[in-house]
């Protein structure tokens, strides 16, 4: 994200620093006690990052159809905090606490028999976390994690921070010379890999589709990454539902795409990246305030 958004920048950067005092705070006094501080951590950011607040009120305006108050950015803001403090525990396999409902994991299981790999499209809605947790539990092959090589460094960062050497091993940075090649091996092992295809950056190719009532620009290059492999895709969200509370959901969404030409390709991404918006609107519609995009996300000159 760029610098001027503080509050989104600042726990997706993942501070270690931060990171090491969070979870001392946890270690010691327990995760009651981290829960207790994401009050007034909250309160804070969200008076602290007009900008912020304002793109959230966008958001939320659009998602709940009515004008958004106050009381309904903070529970926004609230969950993203919540996601943050989860990642430490979930990172480092503590989940017997929590309750975790999850849906589709049998339709991820079939792939996984068929000896097909895998590509998981997610969102910035709820917890990547926790998706790898239910797929670490449940799934007998590897997930990898595709991500835009800054984001890839600062996430290393983190899980090298809680002793999470194997995640860290299992990022592929995207940007880098061996990064297709190394999706390809993973999908040719009949691994998943997963990777977050709501948010562009400002090098990536956007298709502009319908979106909570407007035109919004949406990265063409996860679809196009699935076209030119040929792998089956499926939505993976893991939506917080309250204090260690999740539901977990896994859907088909592509069985395999087809090799069309140049001209059949593109119209094929549209229409793929068409569909996928549809479905995270309908996620936003169900689950408004687990949306975690701090800027303007119909402007396409604010992209990150």
């Amino acid at each position: 994200m760029q610098a001027r958004m503080s509050w989104s920048a600042a726990p997706e950067r993942g501070s270690t620093t931060m990171l090491r005092l969070m979870l001392w705070i946890t270690s010691m006094l327990g995760w009651q006690a981290g829960h207790l501080l994401l009050y007034p951590i909250t309160a804070y950011f969200l008076a602290s990052s007009p900008r912020q607040r304002a793109a959230v009120r966008t958001y939320l305006d659009r998602a709940l159809r009515q004008p958004a108050r106050l009381r309904d950015i903070f529970r926004l803001y609230f969950a993203f905090a919540s996601t943050i403090l989860d990642r430490l525990w979930l990172v480092t396999g503590r989940t017997r606490d929590y309750r975790i409902e999850v849906h589709g994991l049998d339709a991820l299981r079939a792939n996984i028999a068929a000896g097909r790999g895998c590509l998981l499209f997610g969102a910035h809605l709820g917890s990547f976390e926790v998706l790898r947790a239910v797929a670490d539990a449940g799934s007998p092959v590897a997930l990898s994690v595709l991500m835009h090589e800054a984001n890839a460094m600062r996430a290393k960062a983190f899980f090298d921070a809680l002793g999470g050497t194997e995640r860290a091993a299992a990022i592929i940075p995207l940007g880098r010379p061996d990064a297709m090649l190394r999706v390809r091996e993973c999908l040719d092992r009949g691994e998943l890999v997963g990777l977050l295809a709501d948010r562009a950056t400002r090098h990536d190719k956007l298709v502009h589709v319908p979106f909570l009532g407007a035109e919004a620009p949406m990265p063409a290059g996860p679809h196009l990454l699935a076209a030119l492999l040929g792998a089956p895709v499926m939505l993976a969200f893991g939506v917080w539902r309250g204090p260690r509370h999740y539901e977990v959901r896994f859907e088909p969404f592509v069985e395999a795409p087809g090799q069309e030409g140049r001209a059949e390709r593109e119209a094929a991404t549209a229409a793929s990246v068409a569909r996928y918006a549809q479905r995270l609107e309908a996620m936003c519609r169900a689950y408004p305030y687990n949306w975690f995009n701090f800027y303007d996300f119909w402007a396409t000159e604010q992209r990150p």
